[in-house]
């Protein structure tokens, strides 16, 4: 059974299941959601838990299949804990989740709970996982995108009795909220927190936010390509400058914006070619945002434009590489920062 993390709340006031799996990269909503189901079991006597963490490839799977019929001398329901921070149980970890997913059909004395990080499809069609999800509940914990960073913000906010101005003060307010924090969830979640410690419920302003939230954002080179595609030119200087700070390697960075270019060169060409443009996409393995993201900026692109793209791009790798080229920056960052924007521009809704 699969249930939207929205919906776990109701869910959980209507009766426990005896299996639950959850996983994603986000580790705050991810352990918000592993509480209240632990909350939940424990209001209906679940008193004892164990955790087994899966680490190599030598775990021994025994452990978790016998605490789940092992019951302590205290307490006759207990809560089965197992994380596999890989995401791959593996040959013997596979037949061991089979036999659990078998074991917990009808179980009122355990409830298990298995964390996992964010799965590819291949994985979520294994043995292993569709028994776990056929017997019990399975949760996939999505990251909170930038788009709706702001509002996640308000919502959080709001639990803790207060809220930003109403009209474009409160909406810059959020903005700059979530420009400080993008990335970092977890520390975004303290922010807040810390803001319901310094101020009393209610309203709270511009001034208040901007004194007392602090920049701990952290930035993904892939989202880098998001923010560029979709014209985001302001943001994307701040992910660069992040990037930057953060030690990433210059030479990822430009390999990221120079696929992009390239990608875009081989579709546009393709369907000069007369290919549809959803075909060249898929034949250049762009799909999920980045395709709809695609479709909206080939149109504007000119052939001409993109191989100026092209151009400055095969410049600027030989800038990250040590060379110097005329009319560029000779640093690294400085060029990378001057491509990105140009191509940032370019893909700008007009």
């Amino acid at each position: 059974m699969q249930l939207a993390l929205s919906q776990l709340s109701a869910h959980l006031q209507k009766g426990l299941r005896s299996l639950y799996v959850m996983h994603g990269d986000e580790p705050l909503m991810q352990q918000e959601a592993a509480d209240a189901v632990r909350t939940a079991a424990r209001a209906q006597g679940f008193t004892e838990r164990s955790v087994h963490t899966v680490s190599g490839a030598h775990f021994d799977w025994s452990e978790v299949l016998a605490a789940g019929g092992s019951l302590s001398l205290f307490a006759d329901k207990q809560i089965v804990e197992v994380r596999i921070p890989s995401g791959k149980p593996g040959k013997e970890g596979s037949t061991a989740l089979q036999q659990l997913a078998a074991s917990a059909q009808g179980n009122d004395s355990t409830l298990s709970l298995l964390l996992l990080p964010k799965l590819d499809a291949a994985t979520r069609k294994g043995a292993w996982f569709e028994a776990l999800e056929n017997a019990g509940v399975s949760l996939q914990i999505d990251v909170v995108e930038r788009s709706a960073l702001p509002q996640w913000i308000a919502q959080r906010l709001q639990l803790q009795g207060q809220n930003v101005a109403a009209g474009e003060e409160g909406q810059r307010s959020l903005q700059f909220f979530a420009d400080r924090v993008e990335g970092n969830l977890l520390a975004a979640h303290q922010e807040i927190q810390k803001l319901g410690l310094l101020h009393p419920p209610g309203e709270l302003s511009q001034a208040q936010i901007e004194s007392a939230v602090v920049n701990v954002a952290r930035y993904d080179v892939f989202k880098l390509s998001e923010a560029v595609l979709s014209g985001q030119v302001a943001r994307v200087q701040r992910m660069l400058d992040g990037l930057q700070a953060e030690g990433e390697a210059a030479v990822l960075v430009h390999y990221t914006l120079a696929e992009d270019i390239r990608a875009l060169k081989r579709v546009k060409d393709a369907i000069a070619n007369g290919k549809p443009m959803p075909m060249a996409l898929r034949e250049q393995r762009v799909w999920g945002p980045r395709e709809r993201l695609f479709e909206r900026v080939l149109p504007r692109m000119s052939e001409a434009r993109l191989n100026g793209l092209l151009q400055a791009a095969h410049q600027v790798d030989g800038i990250v590489k040590g060379l110097k080229v005329p009319d560029w920056p000779h640093d690294a960052w400085q060029a990378l920062h001057r491509l990105a924007v140009r191509l940032s521009r370019f893909c700008a809704v007009r």
